[in-house]
């Protein structure tokens, strides 16, 4: 019988990382930063945390675009209770508050035993974004795999109301939307 083989690996010593002072102690998430934690595969919002957009320094850019994609998102026809696949992205502007992407992996991760129609999930997605983030501009694109042969890509919107600017975007943005004009491009290797 052969026996597993066992390598030992040196680490290099560990190094603080530079302190910043907007984003120390007290103003970073404390569930999921650096711990692990059991994840629910039901909706939990809950696991959703920001953190706040670093202010510590001058930077040149005043302007900040983020997007977060996930691909391979997956939750459950609420008929069928067969699986949904998609690709999910979120593009936002923010105010003062970054999503977290750990937090935000898991969160995305606990619809996955989650019965919702695709327009409803990317409805979910936004307002609960929406609701932690306080964000300037928010979408969320929903391009859920074909069942049936019809595939259904939601594009729902936020803008802060008495932002022209973002108002304006928001429009703009759905005034020239067409499917998969919004979200990159890929190439598939799965």
């Amino acid at each position: 019988m052969a026996r597993a083989r066992t390598t030992s690996r040196t680490l290099a010593p560990k190094t603080s990382p530079k302190a910043s002072t907007s984003r120390t102690g007290k103003h970073l998430p404390t569930a999921t930063l650096g711990k692990r934690r059991d994840t629910p595969f039901t909706y939990t919002p809950a696991l959703l945390e920001a953190v706040p957009l670093s202010t510590a320094r001058e930077f040149v850019c005043d302007r900040l675009w983020v997007s977060n994609n996930c691909l391979r998102f997956t939750s459950l026809c609420p008929v069928t209770g067969q699986p949904d696949w998609a690709d999910i992205y979120l593009n936002y502007i923010p105010a003062a508050q970054l999503v977290e992407s750990k937090s935000f992996k898991e969160y995305l991760g606990s619809f996955r035993m989650h019965g919702d129609f695709h327009e409803d999930v990317c409805r979910i997605i936004c307002d609960d974004l929406v609701r932690l983030l306080a964000p300037r501009y928010l979408e969320v694109i929903g391009q859920f795999d074909s069942r049936g042969s019809i595939a259904i890509w939601p594009f729902v919107q936020y803008a802060a109301p008495g932002d022209e600017a973002m108002q304006k975007l928001l429009s703009d943005r759905l005034a020239g939307y067409a499917p998969g004009k919004y979200a990159p491009t890929y190439p598939r290797t799965i």
